[in-house]
């Protein structure tokens, strides 16, 4: 089975399409299934892209609308994950994931799914440490700091992620597994982004809950985005009994996973890839549930926290009465009774809010709070609270709904909550990444000491791996015709390795100081998306 992989979507389906229909094209061959590592924004109008974390200025429309207004049909399988630049409300209509459009699938804020025999998981958001031991509290109208902390990594996703037993085949998260960068090549990335090379050798960089779960379920590929940038990695396992294979003499092998991490959609960049995967050809073609994951739900309902208050994940500590929440052969056995034998998932996609009209513009649209009929019948076909919906009859209750403001301001979030990632501001990182939008509280480096496990001494990264039976979008093919998103392109490829953006585009731009606790000033700017959101006001500051 061929299955395309992107890296940050932000919005260019038509684009992403053509560019697969082109390659099938070329290739004589044929595409199964797209998957897409975040920053999908999926924005049906106006009240939705407010909902964006990105400043006023740099939001745009896109082309999802027409795929959601059934104007446009999606010509193949989509599956995503969400990211840091989202339409947060329409993807928390769906916390267990769902159909946003016709044939477009959102894995929810984690999820599994199966495909023609592929066991396909993932995880939305970034890791901020903050609000990792919170729930989902967030909801529409946002304030500026829950605009931010909506698409924030929680602890119970990864806990429930980390009850699973079952060999996983491919795994999606936006930000990347922090250490993987160990084993590829670590100096051609910095190369390409050298503005890396602190975080990367105080090993801060990327998320440490994904490393976490990269340890835990070892799955065959794991494909991210976040940084804009295409690196490969391969990860030798140690043997784990439980996951390890076993071959014909009956001794154990470890296991091993294929990292690829992708760039945006723009031309001339590294954003797509195809590659080939075995699948069961006795499988059907659709979307199918999966049982342990279902199984996982059902038993972790209760553990659901919709407050911001910090909250602990059970343990073996002595101090919970149960920590172990993974499947069992009755619960998945239950499950499968609940769907009467049929794993596949229905078609039920229907339109919750009226969708943007390009002759009839609606600016003064206000975000929705809606509940999404899908969430609602999943949760009744097996038990499950709709995390949405109770954070909507809490609000309504107590009257607590915030008026949404300019989102250019830090978050300030509960820094100084204890998490279980150890905080040690002496490896706090100044890097600068002029390749990427962001707004100051999300880009900046995580104070935290390693938590995942890092190499030994003795270890070489496998550099072999090269994704064989991949195409990849050729650096002369431009795929948009849009002459200004080209001539922009062309710009910020020729500043790709500045520490600073602008650099030959504007020199004379003067940049904020921050001094660190010695008295020494260090450039602190903020990352711009420079092709997609085009800067305009000469006073915007950029991080990395």
């Amino acid at each position: 089975m061929k299955i395309a992989v992107e890296g940050c979507c932000h919005g260019e389906l038509d684009k992403i399409y053509e560019t697969i229909q082109f390659l099938e094209k070329k290739e004589n061959t044929k595409v199964d299934l797209l998957l897409c590592c975040g920053d999908f924004q999926a924005v049906r109008n106006e009240g939705d892209m407010k909902c964006m974390a990105v400043p006023p200025k740099y939001r745009q429309m896109q082309s999802f609308y027409k795929y959601y207004s059934g104007e446009k049909q999606a010509p193949i399988l989509t599956i995503f994950i969400g990211g840091n630049h989202e339409a947060s409300n329409y993807l928390q209509e769906l916390p267990y994931g769902g159909w946003v459009a016709p044939n477009i699938y959102y894995l929810g804020y984690a999820g599994v799914v199966n495909y023609r025999g592929v066991r396909i998981g993932g995880i939305s958001g970034i890791f901020k440490s903050h609000d990792y031991r919170k729930g989902h509290f967030e909801h529409p109208p946002y304030t500026k700091d829950t605009i931010r902390s909506a698409y924030h990594v929680r602890n119970i996703e990864v806990f429930k992620l980390k009850q699973l037993k079952e060999p996983m085949d491919v795994f999606l998260s936006h930000d990347w597994p922090r250490s993987i960068y160990h084993y590829g090549n670590k100096k051609q990335l910095l190369k390409k982004k050298e503005f890396f090379k602190q975080e990367v050798e105080s090993n801060t960089l990327g998320s440490p809950a994904a490393s976490e779960l990269l340890h835990h379920l070892q799955p065959s590929y794991w494909f991210s985005a976040h940084l804009h940038v295409k690196f490969a990695a391969f990860m030798q396992h140690p043997v784990r009994r439980e996951v390890a294979f076993i071959n014909k003499e009956g001794d154990q092998l470890p296991k091993a996973t294929k990292f690829l991490a992708l760039d945006k959609c723009l031309p001339r960049r590294e954003f797509l890839q195809i590659i080939e995967v075995e699948h069961d050809p006795r499988k059907p073609d659709q979307l199918e549930y999966d049982l342990e994951w279902l199984s996982v739900l059902k038993a972790t309902k209760d553990l659901l926290n919709i407050s911001s208050q910090t909250w602990n994940m059970p343990e073996n500590n002595g101090l919970h009465g149960r920590w172990d929440y993974s499947a069992t052969e009755q619960t998945k056995k239950e499950v499968l009774e609940d769907l009467g034998d049929d794993l596949s998932i229905p078609q039920n996609f229907c339109v919750t809010l009226p969708f943007y009209n390009p002759n009839n513009p609606q600016h003064k649209r206000v975000a929705s709070h809606v509940v999404n009929p899908q969430t609602t019948e999943f949760c009744a076909r097996f038990g499950l609270i709709d995390i949405n919906a109770k954070v909507r009859r809490n609000d309504d209750d107590s009257g607590e709904f915030d008026t949404a403001e300019d989102n250019e301001v830090d978050s300030s979030g509960s820094v100084e909550d204890p998490s279980e990632y150890s905080t040690d501001t002496s490896i706090l990182s100044s890097s600068i990444n002029p390749d990427e939008i962001t707004l100051e509280d999300d880009e900046d480096e995580e104070d935290l000491s390693v938590q995942s496990v890092e190499p030994s001494p003795e270890h070489t990264p496998d550099l072999s791996v090269n994704f064989s039976n991949i195409r990849v979008l050729p650096d002369s093919m431009a795929v948009s015709s849009d002459d200004a998103m080209d001539s922009t392109n062309d710009e910020m490829e020729r500043s790709e390795s500045s520490q600073t953006e602008g650099e030959g585009k504007n020199p004379e731009r003067q940049l904020k100081r921050l001094s660190d606790e010695n008295g020494r000033g260090s450039v602190k700017i903020k990352r711009r998306n420079q092709a997609i959101y085009t800067a305009k006001d000469e006073d915007d500051e950029l991080i990395g």
